[in-house]
């Protein structure tokens, strides 16, 4: 289904955007100043390019944020610093952490859709366009990269953008660390990590578990996992580097959505049908990932990298329905999934003729296999009669190329072209052997392309525009038949066309300030909405269409040499421009499980003689429950602090923390069920809670 969207609407409404919010832009920034002595380097835009160079929303999250005096116990601890992403269900496990970007992503109760998410430059999101966070080792992560805004010309299927997570190298000396910690509703948790370097191969192993009681009811999990990189120097300019990551969760509990009574009643219940004595609505899965990167770089301007991956997944869970065979629709799923990849990429940095020039080419192929089974889930969790039987095949091929010109020295030149080809298909063996066949097949050829702009403006400040398109194959969970098994066949992938303009830097002042400001406007075709739900499935439509218009704004400032203070705010108008189901139309509403505004505030106070504190809070407005708007979210603000030491004694590096998860007490609800057909929207975040622990490292000097 190759298409082209030759609106150009989205760039006059982002042209009056910025012309409205121009008087906000930091103007002082454009002041001549030297340069920096150090450059941060990013890679999630296929190549090595510093930060100021890169010519779209990018940010960068440091190891110590994302580690010092953290709980480790998911990614928005992290990302809660970066503008324009919203996440949910911190502590229901079992459903997994919800990220949206630029309020993509918001659609699923579950995972994560139109994001590409890849750790160590392996993907962990799938063939089919749904990823997982789950495999990330928080406590051996180096840093996190997030591109904000279609990537497709790149990445193929994201709509949203691309999060890509790296782990840590060995350094020089080796060295072993633990670290425990502990805190309120029963939380235990133990990380042993060691690295280093011996002659040619660096190292880096760590192994972490998990257990945890949880808040509400019925929310436990016990995670054990292990990530380990390894990376052998062949030569002065080559090198491969093999990630080997394995995750085992026994069980964990989903204590499901509350009613607004239930919520009032008592926020740490659980849905009476996700008990063990009900349902007993839980979660088990064990996955293991293997990732080879070999590059090379020969002569002064060439470079290759090749990848090769493969994951397998067992996964079963048991959900708050019983299931009918008649409906295909079982309580209890059940499936083993193989994914593997092979890609390959050239760069070529040089002169055409006397100008820089980049050229970046590659090939991604892909293959999922899902063998799924669903069965009846009958009172205390035992299993029933099977009612579902299909193996679901995806598999794809992405050709890219992207071309950086130098027009000027000032002025760069930015286009970038990807095909990518997806297949779909289903073998169904179940209805096979009862009443008709439901297997079949859905091919998807998606063109997606990018026009950008870098100007620099100044040392500090790099002004840049992008007009791409992207797209978003449906997943093979949304891709389910309402009247059986077999594919939905009226559903397709959405488009999108996006129009970004933004401008990042630093101000010549005494007290520096770093600044990131974006501008963008995003019109989606043949949206994924959902359009019906039977029997505790939800079916999936390309029903609607929608905009998202907005802007973004980082800060950064050292105030002092030891305190230092961030904010990200972002504004988004995402609204249904068209959705209508066979009774009721949702034009003009709002896009449902997406705030219009967030902001985030941190003060860092670090002192020279180890000391270290860190507040910070998150502000959210209210937002949506459901596609008619009728369920209004109250909108809240959670603060965090956590302060520790940091000492060297003798070969030891030893670290005590402590903090405080909502610190004032905040009642607010950690994830919201979007569209949910029992008005079982809300999961309430905990109350105040405290934890702390203890980091020791011994360095082999």
């Amino acid at each position: 289904m190759s298409r082209t969207i030759p609106r150009i609407n989205p760039l006059i409404r982002a042209i009056r955007r910025i012309c409205l919010l121009a008087a906000g832009l930091p103007l002082a920034a454009l002041a001549q100043v030297e340069p920096g002595e150090d450059t941060i380097i990013v890679t999630s835009p296929r190549a090595e390019t510093a930060l100021e160079d890169v010519a779209s929303s990018i940010s960068r999250v440091t190891q110590e944020q994302i580690q010092l005096g953290q709980p480790q116990l998911t990614l928005d601890e992290s990302l809660v610093r970066v503008p324009g992403v919203f996440m949910q269900n911190r502590q229901n496990f079992s459903q997994a952490l919800r990220i949206s970007i630029r309020g993509f992503g918001a659609r699923g109760n579950f995972g994560i859709r139109g994001i590409k998410v890849i750790v160590d430059d392996v993907p962990a999101t799938l063939t089919d366009g749904q990823g997982n966070v789950d495999e990330i080792d928080l406590g051996s992560a180096q840093r996190i990269e997030v591109i904000r805004g279609p990537a497709s010309s790149l990445y193929g299927s994201a709509s949203a953008g691309v999060i890509s997570v790296y782990s840590e190298d060995g350094q020089e000396t080796p060295y072993v660390e633990t670290r425990l910690s502990s805190g309120e509703d029963g939380l235990e948790q133990v990380q042993l990590k060691a690295g280093g370097q011996a002659g040619r191969l660096n190292y880096l192993g760590s192994v972490s578990m998990l257990d945890y009681e949880g808040f509400r009811a019925n929310s436990y999990i016990e995670r054990n996992a292990l990530n380990s990189k390894l990376r052998f120097d062949i030569g002065e300019d080559s090198d491969l580097t093999a990630t080997i990551n394995v995750i085992d969760i026994p069980k964990m509990g989903d204590p499901g959505g509350l009613t607004a009574a239930e919520l009032a009643a008592n926020r740490r219940a659980a849905n009476p049908n996700s008990l063990p004595a009900a349902f007993d609505n839980s979660e088990g899965r064990s996955q293991e990932r293997i990732g080879l990167v070999y590059r090379n770089a020969f002569g002064e301007n060439h470079e290759i990298l090749v990848r090769n991956y493969y994951t397998w997944l067992d996964f079963s869970n048991k959900l708050t329905v019983q299931g009918t065979v008649a409906a295909s629709n079982g309580g209890q799923v059940e499936f083993d999934r193989a994914f593997a990849g092979l890609g390959g990429q050239y760069t070529f940095t040089g002169n055409l003729g006397e100008r820089r020039n980049r050229l970046i080419m590659g090939l991604e192929i892909e293959d999922q296999q899902d063998d799924r089974l669903r069965y009846q889930n009958l009172t205390g969790g035992v299993r029933g009669l099977l009612t579902f039987d299909q193996t679901e095949m995806v598999s794809s091929m992405g050709l890219f190329a992207q071309n950086e010109f130098s027009l000027s020295p000032n002025l760069d030149l930015i286009l970038g072209l990807r095909y990518d080809d997806v297949e779909f298909e289903i073998e169904d063996h179940f209805l096979l052997n009862t009443t008709g066949n439901d297997s079949g097949n859905s091919d998807f050829n998606e063109t997606s392309e990018r026009l950008g702009l870098l100007w620099r403006a100044t040392d500090r400040a790099h002004v840049y525009a992008n007009y791409s398109t992207a797209f978003d194959t449906p997943t093979t969970t949304e891709f389910a038949n309402p009247t059986g098994g077999g594919f939905n066949p009226n559903l397709t992938s959405q488009v999108a066309e996006s129009v970004e303009i933004g401008i990042r830097g630093e101000v010549g002042m005494e007290i520096p300030l770093s600044y990131d400001f974006a501008v963008f406007d995003v019109t989606v075709d043949d949206e994924i909405v959902l359009f019906s739900q039977v029997g505790g499935r939800s079916f999936f439509s390309n029903a609607a269409e929608s905009t998202r218009t907005g802007f973004e704004l980082a800060l950064s400032a050292q105030l002092l040499d030891s305190f230092g203070i961030s904010l990200a705010y972002s504004d988004l108008d995402a609204t249904f421009d068209s959705f209508t189901t066979a009774t009721t139309s949702f034009a003009g509403r709002i896009v449902p499980g997406v705030p219009q505004r967030q902001a985030f505030l941190e003060f860092a106070y670090r002192h020279e003689g180890g000391f270290y504190g860190v507040l910070d809070a998150l502000d959210v407005s209210e937002y949506y429950a459901d596609n008619a708007n009728l369920v209004r979210i109250e909108g809240y603000t959670v603060s965090n602090l956590r302060v520790g030491f940091e000492a060297n004694v003798g070969n030891f590096e030893l670290s005590p923390f402590i903090g405080v998860y909502n610190l004032f007490d905040e009642e607010f609800n950690s994830n919201i069920r979007i569209n949910d057909a029992n008005s079982r929207y809300y999961e309430p975040a905990s109350d105040r809670q405290s934890y702390g622990g203890l980091s020791a490292r011994y360095s082999f000097r």
